[in-house]
């Protein structure tokens, strides 16, 4: 019987580290399961604070500021499950993960619906010219309507989406409740029925490039798709069009955009995203752009607020410590993007959620 309890005592709750601030309720609901180590600071951990709790941990809670590769996954001996509280994962090495028998997972829903309309904010700002009102108001100077800040709108103007993903497909809906024509390229297209319900065109990269008003960028990173939208891209767009980036930073060179609104061959640029965010790529500037900073009056830009919806991001975290919990208790997590590899004596069944 003491031989029993001594044994019971010796073994360890499982240790997950939460790489980023959360909300306590996450906090509360993790540790009914297992001991937290938790980052309670707005600042992400250095590279060297990161590896010493992700060494020791069982699991982890990664979030857009973090990265994977295979040689910290191999200081990392405990590691049972990686879940990221975002629905991209170009800063992490998935396979490295599944070949040391480490489950992945991400968030893949929750996200779409408020980055669409991030998106529609910042195309509507920029076009509006909504900061440039907004600054000559607070400036003493406005005395009431003057014949001033003209823009443009959306009604009967042509929208380009660049990847018709569920982001696409959200902003499609959108936008076109606004009276908007909607053009897009994609690797796929859409089922027809969908198609005719978005009316959305499928059409070739350089017809989006010409025809698009607005042309809203919410495709994914990969080596293909770096500076896709480049030089050569913005050259073939209208110089009255505008440029709304809430998908990856890095499809787009801030250079060059910055050279075509310094030039006058491109309206406006908004992001959300920046090259700067890619630790994926090991060539990545460590700032936006200065001469990109520089056209405040062509340039509308957020840090990153895609998701930053507290509702929104609460529930993100929470889905990503429920696939926490499920993978620590041997079962298959709802949101793993990978199959790892067994472990010796290791079972899995799926989850129930």
């Amino acid at each position: 019987m003491n031989e029993h309890k001594s044994a019971d005592r010796a073994q360890p709750r499982p240790r997950v580290c939460l790489t980023n601030a959360v909300f306590p309720e996450v906090i509360a609901y993790l540790e009914k399961f297992a001991e937290v180590d938790a980052n309670t600071s707005i600042e992400p951990l250095s590279r060297d604070e990161f590896l010493a709790r992700a060494s020791r941990a069982d699991a982890l809670m990664v979030f857009m500021n973090d990265s994977l590769d295979a040689a910290l996954l191999d200081q990392c001996p405990k590691l049972r499950v990686v879940a990221a509280a975002l629905k991209g994962c170009d800063n992490f090495d998935v396979e490295a993960c599944t070949g040391r028998g480490i489950w992945f997972t991400i968030v893949p829903d929750l996200l779409t619906i408020p980055t669409a309309e991030l998106a529609i904010a910042l195309a509507l700002g920029l076009a509006r010219k909504v900061l440039e009102g907004d600054r000559f108001v607070r400036s003493g100077r406005f005395a009431g309507w003057r014949a001033m800040l003209y823009g443009a709108g959306f009604s009967g103007k042509t929208a380009g989406i660049a990847g018709m993903g569920a982001l696409g497909r959200a902003l499609a809906a959108r936008l076109a409740a606004f009276g908007m024509k909607i053009l897009y390229t994609d690797p796929l297209a859409l089922p027809v029925k969908v198609g005719k319900e978005l009316r959305a065109v499928r059409v070739e990269p350089t017809e989006l490039f010409y025809a698009s008003d607005f042309l809203f960028l919410v495709m994914p990173l990969s080596p293909e798709t770096v500076h896709t939208y480049g030089e050569d891209a913005l050259g073939m767009m209208k110089s009255s069009a505008f440029l709304i980036n809430v998908g990856r930073g890095s499809v787009v060179d801030e250079a060059a955009v910055a050279q075509a609104l310094a030039s006058g061959k491109l309206a406006g640029y908004a992001a959300d995203v920046f090259e700067m965010e890619d630790w994926a790529r090991a060539d990545r500037p460590r700032s936006v752009h200065p001469e990109l900073l520089g056209q405040a009056d062509k340039t509308l830009f957020t840090p990153h607020l895609g998701s930053a919806v507290a509702e929104v991001r609460l529930e993100i975290e929470m889905r990503a410590a429920r696939n926490i919990v499920e993978a620590l208790a041997g079962r298959w997590p709802p949101d793993a993007i990978n199959e790892p590899r067994r472990r010796a004596g290791s079972k899995v069944e799926h989850s129930g959620l």
